[in-house]
């Protein structure tokens, strides 16, 4: 069976995230270690191309919470650090649990984020 959690790690900082364990977060898994070079987009997430689409089952949360990771369309993977409201759809891949440190962890620009299992 695969993992419950992934380990997310942006510079110093390392986050665990509990993952959705839909057919989204298991094919995300499979890529898995994965560096990306995230950029920031309207202050309250980053976003990455992964290297394969992962399979889909969107919808709209309307509530997006900081920690929330996503796949916006079927290859770009977004984390969140703002909570805020949204019409637009996502298909969940999994939060992470403690969000205290990850908003100063992105900081304003681009970071490299490398998602790996526990």
């Amino acid at each position: 069976h695969k993992m419950t959690t992934m380990q997310i790690t942006i510079g110093e900082a390392s986050f665990t995230a509990e993952l959705a364990g839909n057919a989204t977060s298991d094919a995300l898994q499979t890529l898995l270690p994965l560096t990306l070079s995230m950029d920031d987009h309207l202050r309250n997430e980053k976003h990455a191309q992964l290297p394969k689409p992962l399979p889909t089952d969107s919808h709209a949360p309307h509530q997006i919470q900081a920690g929330d990771v996503m796949l916006w369309g079927n290859d770009t993977l977004v984390i969140f650090y703002e909570s805020f409201s949204s019409s637009y759809s996502y298909t969940r891949i999994g939060k992470i649990s403690d969000v205290s440190q990850l908003k100063s962890a992105v900081g304003r620009g681009t970071v490299k984020v490398h998602l790996s299992n526990q």
